[in-house]
Parts: structure tokens; sequence; C-alpha cells
């Protein structure tokens, strides 16, 4: 099944999900119990983004649920701590606000369709991306300025080490991690301090790497609350054509911030246009 099609069961999921749920969590997401024809991921990938969940401090309830025909668990969460936390930080650009875990999935599968063998997780909150990464055998690293989230990812290393960093990503060594085929997904939206983020990340992974052998994964939205980009993508568009990247393709995917919006997050992914 391609990226394209499972994003589509994806979305269909969440909207039949957010029709029904009755709750009043702070955050709220599902993943499958079960490898099925509109799902068909590796069990064994599956109880491993399951035990992420249960054993993450976000999520404080989990119950069963059939959504859509589909057996499913539902974890109930609230970040407000770590929320508060991430904005406290002077060089922090975007505040700690996740995307789904089976989001981040999908969305580390289309990296790795896209032939990137390392992802590096910018701003990563929980390092929900980097652990995905690791569940589908890339090489992955996770950069978040946030001590307690650090923390909290740590704990979550003892399933798969997904190597989280504490450190300002626009100053952090990158050299050190030997990259040969990376992507970089920068968190934050580009209207919310994530140009910035990524404009500094930029400039540093340029100072070390040739840009030509490096993709980008940018979070973008379709929300008519934020500023539109004169070049479009998502609010990306300009910061691509500075930077002579070219887009690859547009990967929607549920989050956190779109759980009740009618649009899904944009994952925008670009690379160096050689031409």
């Amino acid at each position: 099944m391609t990226v394209e099609k499972l994003s589509e069961n994806l979305i269909s999921l969440k909207k039949a999900f957010a029709q029904t749920y009755q709750g009043k969590s702070q955050i709220q997401e599902v993943i499958p119990s079960l490898e099925s024809e509109k799902f068909p991921i590796n069990q064994s990938d599956l109880e491993l983004l399951h035990q992420f969940a249960t054993k993450n401090p976000i999520y404080y309830n989990s119950f069963e649920e059939t959504i859509d025909s589909i057996s499913c668990v539902v974890y109930e969460g609230d970040i407000n701590k770590y929320w508060l936390n991430s904005i406290q930080h002077g060089s922090s650009h975007a505040p700690f606000s996740p995307t789904w875990i089976l989001s981040a999935y999908v969305g580390s599968l289309a990296a790795k369709n896209l032939g990137y063998e390392q992802l590096i997780d910018i701003g990563s909150g929980d390092g929900r991306i980097a652990f995905c990464a690791k569940v589908l055998e890339m090489e992955s690293y996770s950069i978040e300025i946030d001590d307690m989230l650090v923390d909290l990812q740590k704990h979550l290393t003892t399933t798969l080490d997904f190597h989280p960093f504490c450190s300002d990503a626009t100053l952090f060594d990158y050299s050190s991690l030997n990259l040969t085929n990376p992507v970089f997904f920068i968190g934050g939206l580009a209207q919310m301090g994530g140009k910035e983020l990524a404009t500094g990340v930029l400039k540093k992974i340029n100072s070390i790497l040739s840009l030509e052998n490096t993709g980008w994964a940018f979070a973008g939205t379709l929300s008519q609350k934020y500023s539109p980009d004169l070049k479009n993508h998502a609010g990306w568009g300009t910061l691509i054509e500075d930077n002579n990247l070219k887009h690859i393709m547009t990967v929607l995917l549920p989050t956190v911030w779109t759980f009740h919006e009618p649009d899904e997050t944009p994952y925008v992914f670009a690379e160096y246009d050689c031409s």
C-alpha cells in the first residue's frame, strides 16, 4: 500500500473518531490494534507504537474501541506541563504540540520510501517521529531544547534508542552524527517559529554537509488563521525557493492541533534542486 493511501485511511479513521469521541481529555488519538487491509502495518511495529503510548506519561488513560470497523486503542492525555515548560526557553522556536503517533509512523515511512537512511527529528518534543523511524529500521536522532522533554524521551528509549540530544538545533554539531543521506523533520509551523528554526538548521547543515545529500520535511498548515505564503506549500514555499530546494511530495496527516479541524497537517517534503 502506498503512503498516500495509508494517509487517506488514517484521515478517514480520524474523522470517524472525531465524530464519535465523547471524552474531555486535552489530547486524544487512536492506534489500530491489529494489522488489517486498511492498515497493513506489521503487527510487531503496531505493538511498538502501543508500547510508546503506554509508557509515555503524557497519556493517562486508554481504552479499546471499534472505529470505522477498525479495532483500535484510544489514548487520552494532557501536555500542559510540557507545553508550559517548552515555552520558557528563550531560544525555543515553537511550543510542544505533538503529531499523532501513527502519523509520525506514516511520515517516517514516507521518508524511508524516498530513500533516506537517517532521520533527524528537529524540535522533537517527546521524540515520536524519531522513535517511529527507528521502528522502521532507520537510524534516527532526536534534537530537543527542552530538558523536561528530553528526560521524557530518555524514559522511552528503553524500548528503542532513538538517540535523544538536549540542544539548540541551530547550534548542534551535526558532523558528530556522520550523516550520509539524512532527512530532517522540522517541528513547528512556519508561521509559529518554524521558519526561523529551519533557516538556522539549514545554515548549520550547509556548513558541514552538502545540501545535495539531504532531505527536508516541514509541518505546514492550511488553516486560514495563519498568514499564507506567497509561494504556497502550506507556509513553506518561500523558504523552499530561497534555499534552492524543490518540492517532492506532501503527505496529509492528523495531528493533535487538527483534531477538531476539517483539514489535516500537510507534511511537505523537499530536497536540493540540482537542475
